[in-house]
Parts: C-alpha cells; structure tokens; sequence
C-alpha cells in the first residue's frame, strides 16, 4: 500500500490532540510535515512522528513535493485561502470546517477542485461514524415512521477564554459557525432534507453569536418535519439529538463528539417495545475520516462529504443569520 505523506498548516491544539495522532495513526498514511513559526509548539507534534519535518512558513510546506496531503486547521477566516493555495500547489486538502465563511466562497474551491483533479474536503467527521449511518439506515427504513420533528443542542462555555478564536470576530468566531455545522449537518445528513422556513433568536456578544436558537421546517427526499436546533458558547456542555417520528423516536446521547462528551449510543423508542440500544464503543471517527479520504485518493471510492454537500450547510448558516428575528 502506498504511503500517504500528510502535512499541517499550524499548530492548531485540535491538530495537536486529534488530527495529527490520527492521521499517523490511520492506515498508510504518515504525519509527515507541519508548518508553524513556533518551534515550541512543534515538540508535541515530534512525539507524534520524531522524524517530522518543520518549516517556519505555510508557502514552504506547500513547495514539499513529498506532501500528498495537507490538513488545514487554521482559524475560520483563513480556511478559503489556504484551501486555495493547498489546491494550487497539487496538494489534495483536507479543511476544518466551517470550511467557507459564505455559501457562494465554496463555489470557487468546487471550481478549483475539478481543475486540479485534486481531492478537498470540509473535515466533518461525524459522517464517518457508524452511529450516523445507523441513524440514516433507520430513518430511511420507517423504524420509526413517518419523521416529524428533530431537535438537537450542542453547547459548551468559553466565556473565561477571551483570546479562544471562537471569542474573536476577527477569525471567524461564533458558536454558529463553530458548532452549527454539526447541529445542522447532521439532520441534512441523517435525512436528506433540506431548510425550508427558518427563524433564529441570537444573542450577541463582542461581535459574534454565543447563543443561537433556531426554529423552522425542513423538507426533501420524502420528509417535511418541524425543527429545532441549539447552538451556545456561553452554556454547560450538552450534546443531544432527537428524531421523533409517528411511530417512535431515535435519540442519540453523544452524537458530536463520540467518546469525548460521552459513550455514543443510539436508543431506537417504538410504542409497545423494549427500547433498542445500539453503541458503538470503540468507533475511531477521526481515524475513520483520514482513511476515507486517503481511499478516495487511491482507489476512488466516494468521499461522504463533498464540498457540494459543505455548501448546502454554509446557505442554511447563512440562512440562520439572515432569519434573525
């Protein structure tokens, strides 16, 4: 099997802590460089890969001819650019989402991506957890009717961490963009649907969004439902999604970030029946996500979350700032 040579722009701590040990860890594939002016910074990565290459610049790990890959973690505003710049320089790019402060930017990396053949993608991961896909088979097979309505919640508090870049509007920060990708991704995903009629209540603080409700109805591929959705920045930690249908409900305790928040489990509730569990202990979502992309690049195979699929997420953010009541 052919190696697979990644590179990472910055030294991002999500990189640090999970992306940068799964990509070494994935199979075939090698963290083999990163770029970041900070060589302190570097260490944690070195215990990754001791032979890791460090270049001072992002331009200089993009001229590695021996890069195949390069996974983009930097903050929001600069994800374009340098997905751009990825793409320019032969590299396949692999991008933190939100991928795209606006839905009309992805038409440009659509563009470029089919000129250089090159493969780009938003690093959404939960695609590549079995979970979703259980969901999806279930919701698609009427386990539990006829859908209704969804709600999800995914909050956290960084309201001591004034210079987190979810704090600065400066890079792109805000819960919605944060974390709205999944609370709205996940239901297109899982459905098929997309937002019809949609209403949003922000609080703002400093410049960006801590707090987001979001009301509305969704429709497509068969469903119409009624939906809910929570984002905040400025609560406790909760994670939760629900679809409730006219014959039962599918619940899931850590639909984001599985085994981090919590044990994922999906509960299947029809009436008159012993609840269903399914867990998943054990599924390596990030892990997951660098071999589905490294199999696309090598044999082809359908990536699950294209940048057309990325776009469809970034209108219905749009969407939610444009509805703001």
């Amino acid at each position: 099997m052919q190696t697979i040579n990644w590179g990472i722009l910055g030294a991002a701590a999500f990189a640090r802590d999970h992306m940068g040990p799964a990509i070494h860890a994935a199979k075939g594939t090698r963290l083999a460089a990163l770029a970041t002016s900070q060589d302190a910074k570097a260490d944690a990565f070195r215990a990754i890969n001791p032979d890791l290459r460090v270049y001072q610049s992002y331009d200089d790990l993009l001229a590695d001819p021996a890069i195949d890959v390069v996974y983009v973690p930097l903050p929001n505003m600069l994800h374009v650019e340098w997905t751009k710049k990825a793409l320019a320089a032969g590299k396949h790019v692999l991008t933190e989402k939100p991928i795209a402060m606006h839905a009309q930017e992805i038409d440009a990396l659509i563009a470029l991506r089919d000129a250089t053949g090159k493969l780009a993608a938003e690093a959404y991961m939960i695609v590549h957890h079995p979970q979703w896909h259980t969901c999806r088979r279930l919701i698609a097979e009427g386990a539990i009717g006829a859908l209704r309505h969804v709600d999800t919640a995914f909050t956290f508090d960084k309201g001591d961490e004034p210079d987190n870049i979810r704090n600065r509007p400066e890079t792109g920060g805000g819960g919605v963009r944060d974390i709205g990708v999944y609370t709205y991704s996940s239901v297109r995903f899982a459905t098929g649907a997309e937002p019809d009629t949609l209403r949003s209540i922000i609080r703002w603080e400093n410049g960006i969004d801590v707090h987001c409700t979001v009301i509305g109805e969704m429709a497509g591929n068969g469903h119409r439902f009624t939906y809910g959705a929570l984002t905040a920045i400025r609560l406790s930690n909760r994670q939760e999604i629900t679809f409730q249908g006219s014959d039962g409900t599918i619940r899931m305790t850590a639909p984001f970030n599985a085994e981090v928040y919590a044990e994922p489990e999906l509960h299947l509730i029809r009436k008159g029946e012993p609840i269903q569990v399914h867990r998943f202990n054990g599924a390596r979502q990030y892990i997951n996500q660098v071999e589905a992309f490294c199999a696309s690049i090598r044999d082809g195979k359908a990536y699950p979350w294209t940048l057309e699929d990325s776009r469809g997420t970034q209108a219905m953010i749009d969407q939610v700032f444009a509805s703001e009541i």
